[in-house]
């Protein structure tokens, strides 16, 4: 009984190991960049329909990413162009 325990010990933490991914992973065309897709439209608009016609054919994923690019060329970077208003003066 002394002798069994640490090999299932053994064995429990082999089959908990880390394991390799898979040579079937739909990874056959490398992820592109928020960045890299709001820097070219036309990209970012043929993937747009893709994801909107189908979305299970690509990985989530890309179409979060397209997402995420169309937002950032809509709104920009998040700097306002307009004034600070801290720096008028109380009394204007």
């Amino acid at each position: 009984m002394k002798k069994i325990i640490p090999f299932l010990l053994a064995a429990t933490l082999v089959a908990c190991g880390k394991s390799e991914p898979t040579a079937t992973s739909n990874r056959s065309a490398p992820i592109e960049t928020v960045e890299s897709l709001a820097a070219n439209p036309k990209r970012l608009n043929a993937l747009r329909q893709q994801c909107k016609l189908e979305r299970a054919k690509l990985s989530d994923e890309l179409c979060n990413r397209v997402a995420e690019a169309t937002n950032r060329r809509f709104l920009g970077d998040g700097k306002t162009p307009y004034d600070d208003f801290s720096r008028r003066s109380a009394g204007a």
